[in-house]
């Protein structure tokens, strides 16, 4: 089977810092690669595979200023699509814009839906439907406007996050500083229970972090800015526990199972895919309000840390991930 995996090229495959769709597209390819697949990742030059890789941009648009976004997409979908005779299967990562060209090629196109931006680009996902097929990430993100073959949870290397039965007195916010990820909520989460807040991520809306966030930053709140995989590591499993209040329906969530790898449980907003990451009582629990997550952070000593990792494990592990797309492909290819 010859496997191609189309990743995005906002970032480097898989990323430095922030990427999420490029961190799965990155586990998906070394796992394939790990069975003995024969797979070519189409992502940026400087990205680290050990499968084959075809670039047409070295550096991901995101981190050069001086590249046209809309360009280098434009040559990078086509370089694959001019080459779709040469695999069994395409996989993309990259939305809706690549099954612009699926019904001009005859290898079939697996398409993962890491989440719909807008509804405006359901129109899309529609027109392909019969000719396409389409894995959302958790059930809670299925359209039922849309056609699936099946729901495949993202999976994470799991020797890359160390339990972690000790944890250091702090809370830990890790992800994008906007409205949608709660940051603001998190702050007010951590002053009612008298707690360390530890603020991690990119800034992505400067205005609310100057306006909802910086103000509070003292001794007890800090923002320490976007981590490394390694800190990372040391950062989730140093918590004791991951403030998740997110105010939007979030379609997965890759800090969460993370954060559980290392044995940290979640405290999470019942919103999106929470309730399928996490399990109330046991890995983390699911909040509907700040008051009720500051009821929350009194119970974290009820939870056993090494039943959080092995419930990632067996959920949200590389190998699990990898495995149940390999069965899709075969679904599809026969």
């Amino acid at each position: 089977m010859k496997v191609a995996i189309l990743a995005p090229i906002a970032w480097r495959t898989p990323p430095r810092h922030y990427g999420p769709w490029e961190q799965v597209a990155a586990n998906i390819t070394e796992g394939l690669v790990n069975l003995g697949i024969e797979v070519t990742l189409f992502a940026t030059g400087d990205s680290i595979t050990n499968a084959k890789l075809d670039s047409v941009v070295q550096i991901g648009y995101a981190e050069d200023s001086s590249i046209d976004a809309k360009v280098v997409e434009c040559l990078h979908i086509s370089n694959l699509m001019e080459k779709a005779k040469d695999f069994d299967i395409i996989h993309n990562h990259f939305d809706f814009l690549p099954l612009s060209y699926s019904r001009l090629i005859d290898t079939p196109v697996i398409t993962t839906i890491h989440g719909f931006s807008s509804p405006r680009i359901i129109p899309v996902y529609q027109k392909y439907n019969s000719s396409s097929h389409y894995i959302a990430i958790s059930n809670a993100d299925r359209s039922p406007l849309l056609n699936y073959l099946a729901t495949v949870y993202n999976g994470l290397r799991v020797e890359e996050f160390t339990l972690n039965e000790k944890p250091e007195d702090y809370l830990l916010f890790l992800g994008r500083i906007h409205p949608d990820k709660g940051t603001a909520e998190a702050i007010t989460i951590a002053k009612r229970a008298n707690c360390k807040l530890i603020i991690a991520g990119i800034i992505q809306d400067q205005n609310y972090f100057k306006e909802k966030i910086e103000p509070f930053l003292d001794d007890q709140i800090q923002f320490i800015g976007s981590v490394g995989p390694s800190a990372r590591d040391k950062l989730l499993g140093g918590a004791k526990t991951l403030l998740h209040p997110i105010l939007f329906n979030e379609p997965f969530g890759l800090s969460v199972a993370e954060a559980m790898l290392c044995g940290t449980p979640v405290i999470a907003f019942n919103k999106g895919s929470m309730s399928e990451l996490i399990k109330h009582g046991e890995t983390g629990f699911l909040v509907d309000t700040v008051d009720e997550a500051v009821i929350a952070v009194s119970l974290l000593s009820k939870i056993d840390r090494s039943a959080c990792r092995q419930w990632a494990i067996a959920n949200f592990s590389q190998e699990k991930m990898t495995s149940d797309y390999l069965d899709c492909y075969k679904n599809i290819i026969g």
